[in-house]
């Protein structure tokens, strides 16, 4: 939120450089490479799996993460699967992939009654080709897109063949001419501003393109929809490099974060969910109440994990992905 860092420090007297990048994939260039300076990061699950294998983390001193105890059991085992034990992570939020857009742009070019949740409105050629002209954009990220690209096939999203991923590069293949560009954070002043008319984006960064139309009082209507053939869900985890210069504020900085109204405070402002079960009460109401940010049971059922590649499925997706962007 816009005061947590600033909370932070008034409470510990510790100096925080707050860092962003705009995706996995550059944070991992880093981590790997070693010496990133870096004392807490926070990458996607599928992604710290494969770097806690590279013996990137240290493991976490629970004795000093007290509130450990405010999260969800549940929540925190599903994100065991990606590291036994959470020894070295501890969840910051969760979201899922779906589809911003803006409501009268949509409708004016594909009338009132368009299946808005359904992938239809980005993978089907005929609605690609006539939301072209006012913007359709994609994540710049093949685990991402050719994963829920897969699952709108009817494939199942946690494969590992690469005859599935040849076959959801060539459906977004068949739509690339219709689209406008591939990124992973600048839709979200796009969508708000009217530059771009549907994005594949992250839940949290299409809400805050909605608040931010909103705010600038433009009459621009941004929504967000979980598509009903289903969608990926993600955890972004808080984690400590193994080689990080300050490891102590690191924990503090970890704990701090799950203290329930700071996480509440948060998701508030970002519009993701988090697994902070005693910041639930504090969250706004509308916010808490919002299905597409707290999914119900029936909708978390459809909803699949993100997937961690082997080194030769990794070598496939990346020559499939240059594919795509470059539409050659």
């Amino acid at each position: 939120a816009e005061d947590t860092v600033a909370k932070f420090e008034a409470e510990t007297g510790i100096k925080v450089v707050y860092d962003v990048y705009d995706s996995n994939e550059v944070l991992e260039a880093k981590l790997l490479a070693g010496n990133s300076g870096y004392d807490v990061v926070v990458p996607t699950s599928s992604f710290l799996q494969r770097q806690v294998a590279a013996g990137v983390y240290m493991p976490l001193d629970k004795s000093k993460l007290p509130n450990l105890k405010n999260m969800d059991p549940e929540l925190m085992e599903k994100a065991e699967a990606y590291d036994p034990g959470n020894e070295h992570s501890v969840i910051y939020m969760w979201g899922t992939v779906g589809i911003g857009y803006n409501k009268a742009k949509v409708a004016e070019r594909l009338g009132a009654d368009v299946p808005v949740d359904s992938w239809d409105l980005v993978f089907n050629p005929e609605f690609a080709a006539k939301l072209a002209d006012c913007g359709i954009t994609m994540l710049d990220s093949s685990t991402d897109m050719l994963q829920v690209a897969a699952a709108y096939l009817g494939l199942d999203p946690l494969t590992t063949d690469p005859a599935d991923m040849e076959k959801a590069a060539d459906l977004l293949m068949k739509v690339r001419p219709y689209i406008r560009y591939f990124n992973s954070s600048q839709y979200i002043s796009d969508l708000a501003n009217g530059e771009i008319c549907v994005a594949v984006g992250f839940s949290g960064d299409v809400y805050i393109a909605a608040a931010r139309a909103e705010e600038a009082e433009n009459g621009i209507e941004i929504a967000y929809s979980l598509p009903v053939e289903g969608t990926q869900l993600w955890f972004d985890m808080m984690a400590i490099p193994a080689d990080a210069p300050n490891p102590d504020a690191a924990h503090k900085w970890i704990n701090f974060i799950m203290e329930p109204q700071i996480t509440a405070d948060i998701t508030d402002y970002v519009s993701y969910a988090n697994a902070n079960t005693a910041s639930l009460p504090l969250v706004d109401e509308a916010v808490r109440n919002d299905p597409s940010i707290f999914p119900p049971a029936d909708v978390m059922a459809k909803l699949f994990p993100t997937v961690t590649y082997g080194g030769q499925l990794d070598r496939v997706m990346t020559r499939l992905w240059t594919k795509v962007r470059t539409g050659q």
